[in-house]
């Protein structure tokens, strides 16, 4: 297992910031989850930056409960019951999603808003160049990445029921403004390169032409792949999903392949052909002949908004750590990577035209 996986993958005892009065949770889900049985054993995952997520075992079923952050948060992050709801009618319109129980929005309970889902048995890959997969493995897990993130761009959300998930157009002009507005609430000190972006991608971004359900944060770390099959089984962490442009989604996981590995673990350098990854404009290919398009033109700005808005994500979870209520604890390490980050963003709006 590789140290990144090391890292973030598998359960640790609930840190004390986060944890819970464990009796009342036992009681709420022996109301409202069907075919519950305690005794009730708590832990907390590794992974994940914002909403703190728990898995949740009994002696014949296990749960995954994730909740809202305790502490000041930020406005309208850790929406927790649009992430029930989302995954709720995608997975009656055939999406893989793992199967909920419930949605608590009584604070009473363990002291903020959760939900209750199954836990899905599978792989999940923390580091994108899969070190222990053979050659032969590696394409056939970024083709199903690839083609799920597809079947999700082309679900009829107003027949799923998420006609009103989210507003209609002007996506980019919403997601910078929103992303602007946290970043400033979240601030530590000075980046320019931050400063120069807020004022740029507002002039920069184009035309929406498609709306869909967008993931928000689509990378193979918030997928479970069957355990010994290619295949997708569930897609976690809908915690920025809205109805959106589907190409700001597919461009978010393709900013992998163009940051460097000393930042968020990118693929920038590495000989990934190789290593049987496919190369950007291979993915990029795979996505446009499933969606129906000819190309993706001005990848410059989408890599720089992108890097933007991930900067502004990460500047949020840095400064939670800084109050103590961050989610993992690598959190305020991430302060590190907000000046590297925002210059990269800055280096592609420049390509873009800035």
């Amino acid at each position: 297992m590789s140290k990144i996986d090391e890292q973030y993958s598998g359960t640790k005892q609930v840190a004390d910031a986060l944890a819970f009065d464990e009796a009342r949770l036992a009681a709420w889900m022996a109301e409202q989850v069907e075919d519950y049985e305690g005794p009730l054993t708590v832990s907390q995952f590794r992974g994940g930056q914002s909403n703190p997520t728990y898995k949740l075992e009994t002696p014949g079923h296990s749960y995954v409960l994730r909740r809202k952050p305790p502490g000041k948060l930020l406005p309208s992050a850790h929406a927790v019951d649009r992430e029930f709801e989302v995954m709720s009618k995608l997975g009656k319109a055939g999406f893989p999603a793992p199967k909920m129980h419930g949605l608590c929005m009584d604070r009473d309970v363990i002291g903020t808003e959760f939900y209750v889902m199954d836990f899905v048995t599978g792989r999940i890959f923390w580091d994108p160049l899969l070190p222990d997969l053979d050659k032969s493995e590696r394409g056939p897990i970024y083709d199903a990445a690839n083609a799920t993130l597809a079947h999700l761009h082309s679900i009829d959300h107003e027949a799923a029921g998420l006609g009103e998930y989210g507003k209609p157009g002007d996506y980019f002009q919403r997601q910078i403004g929103r992303w602007s507005k946290q970043y400033r609430a979240a601030e530590t000190g000075t980046v320019e390169a931050m400063d120069k972006l807020i004022e740029w991608l507002p002039q920069a971004a184009p035309e929406q032409e498609r709306t869909s359900v967008v993931h928000g944060d689509y990378r193979l770390d918030n997928m479970i792949f069957h355990p010994t099959e290619p295949r997708v089984i569930a897609v976690l962490d809908w915690e920025l999903s809205t109805l959106g442009d589907p190409l700001a989604d597919f461009t978010y996981q393709l900013m992998g392949w163009v940051m460097p590995p000393e930042i968020r673990n990118g693929l920038a350098g590495i000989d990934i052909a190789s290593m049987g990854i496919p190369t950007v404009e291979e993915y990029t290919e795979a996505y446009c002949r499933r969606t129906h398009r000819d190309s993706i033109p001005e990848l410059d700005f989408y890599f720089a908004y992108n890097i933007f808005r991930l900067t502004s994500i990460i500047q949020g979870v840095y400064a939670r750590s800084l109050q103590g209520n961050a989610s993992n604890e690598r959190a305020k390490e991430m302060g590190a990577a907000v000046q590297p980050m925002a210059e990269a963003a800055w280096s592609f709006a420049v390509k873009a035209g800035a």
